[in-house]
C-alpha cells in the first residue's frame, strides 16, 4: 500500500512539474505570418517551445499595429522590431530591449530601374518612402548617401506607381516587393541599403525590460528555442510553412519560396558575426554604431537614451547555433 501510495505522490509530482514548465509567453511578429518569420513558427511546429518549457503564443501583426505600444501595455512578452526602434522607443519612456537578432542586417532596399547603376545613379531621383521611413533610415540615407535634395512621394504599398514611371526608386523590403516585381514582369535592381553601410539589424528579438528582469529563463529559453527553429527552417521548412499559411490564408507557396531564397541569397541570418557567433548574434559594435546614427540625427537624445543599459547580450552569447 505504501509502495502504491508512492507511486501515485511520484506522479503526482511528475504531473505539477509539467504543468508549471509550461509558462505562457506571448511573442508579436511585425506582419502577418511570413517566410520572414518562418522559424519562430518551425520552433512552433516542431514543439522546440514546448520541449523549452514554454506555451508560446506567436500573435500576428500588420498594418497600422503598433507592436511596441501593445508590448508596453502586455499585450506581448517580446515583439519582432529592430534595435532603431528599439532605441527610439526608450526616447519615448519604453524601455524595449533587444536580446538577439533575426537578420545579421536589415532587410530594407531600394528597388530602381535598370539604369540605376550604382549609387551615384541614385541623383536626381524621387524616392517612395512609407511615413516610418522618416524617422529611421532616411535620415542617414540623405546623408550618408548624399541624397539631401531628393524628391519624395509617399509610398501606397503598391509597385504600380514604381512600374509606371522610370524616375522612380521605391522602397522595399528584401523578400517582399522584389516579388512583386518580379511577378509584374519588370527589370529591376534592388539595392540593399545595409550594403552602402546602414547598420541596424533586421528583425530583431525585442522585450520589455522589466520582463528580462522578472522572466529571465523565459525569456533565454524563448531565444534559444527560435534559433534552433530557423536552422531547422532553413534547411527544411516544410513543418513551418504549414503553420504560416494556416495563419496567413493568403500567403502561397510561390511567394514563401521567393522569401526564403531571398534570405539565403543576401545570407541574411547566416552571414555576418552569425559565421562565428551563431544565429542570432548581436555585437555591442553594431549596436553602439546604431545608437550613435540616432544620435548624430538627433532621432534620440544620449542624455535620455544612454548606450549602456539599452541592450543586452546575455541571452544570446552563449547559444551559438551556427549556420
Amino acid at each position: 500500500m505504501k509502495k502504491t501510495l508512492s507511486i501515485v505522490a511520484a506522479f503526482s509530482v511528475a504531473l505539477s512539474a509539467q504543468g508549471m514548465a509550461a509558462e505562457k509567453f506571448t511573442f508579436m511578429t511585425n506582419w502577418y505570418a511570413q517566410a520572414e518569420h518562418g522559424g519562430f513558427y518551425q520552433a512552433q511546429a516542431q514543439n522546440l517551445y514546448r520541449d523549452a518549457g514554454l506555451d508560446v503564443t506567436i500573435k500576428m501583426g500588420g498594418p497600422q499595429v503598433n507592436t511596441m505600444q501593445l508590448m508596453a501595455a502586455g499585450q506581448a512578452d517580446c515583439i519582432i522590431s529592430d534595435n532603431m526602434q528599439a532605441l527610439e522607443s526608450w526616447q519615448q519612456g519604453v524601455e524595449a530591449v533587444p536580446v538577439a537578432t533575426t537578420f545579421q542586417h536589415s532587410a530594407i532596399v531600394f528597388i530602381t530601374h535598370p539604369d540605376v547603376k550604382n549609387q551615384a545613379d541614385l541623383q536626381g531621383k524621387t524616392f517612395l518612402l512609407a511615413a516610418e521611413a522618416y524617422t529611421s533610415y532616411w535620415p542617414w540615407a540623405k546623408s550618408a548617401l548624399n541624397l539631401k535634395n531628393a524628391r519624395v512621394r509617399p509610398y501606397t504599398f503598391s509597385v504600380q506607381p514604381f512600374l509606371a514611371d522610370k524616375n522612380l526608386v521605391q522602397q522595399g523590403y528584401v523578400t517582399s516587393e522584389p516579388f512583386a516585381v518580379q511577378k509584374a514582369g519588370a527589370q529591376a535592381n534592388v539595392y540593399p541599403i545595409s550594403d552602402w553601410g546602414y547598420p541596424p539589424y533586421g528583425n530583431s528579438i525585442v522585450c520589455m525590460k522589466s520582463t528580462i528582469e522578472k522572466r529571465p529563463q523565459a525569456v533565454e529559453a524563448f531565444v534559444k528555442a527560435s534559433m534552433q527553429g530557423w536552422k531547422n527552417y532553413l534547411a527544411n521548412p516544410a513543418p513551418g510553412n504549414a503553420l504560416i499559411k494556416k495563419e496567413n490564408p493568403q500567403m502561397t507557396d510561390e511567394q514563401i519560396a521567393f522569401g526564403i531564397a531571398q534570405m539565403k541569397k543576401y545570407q541574411m541570418l547566416t552571414g555576418g558575426d552569425a559565421q562565428t557567433g551563431g544565429i542570432g548574434i548581436m555585437t555591442v559594435p553594431r549596436l553602439k554604431q546604431t545608437w550613435q546614427l540616432l544620435v548624430d540625427n538627433k532621432l534620440i537624445d544620449p542624455a535620455k537614451v544612454p548606450f549602456e543599459g539599452s541592450y543586452t547580450l546575455k541571452f544570446i552569447q552563449d547559444v551559438k547555433v551556427m549556420p
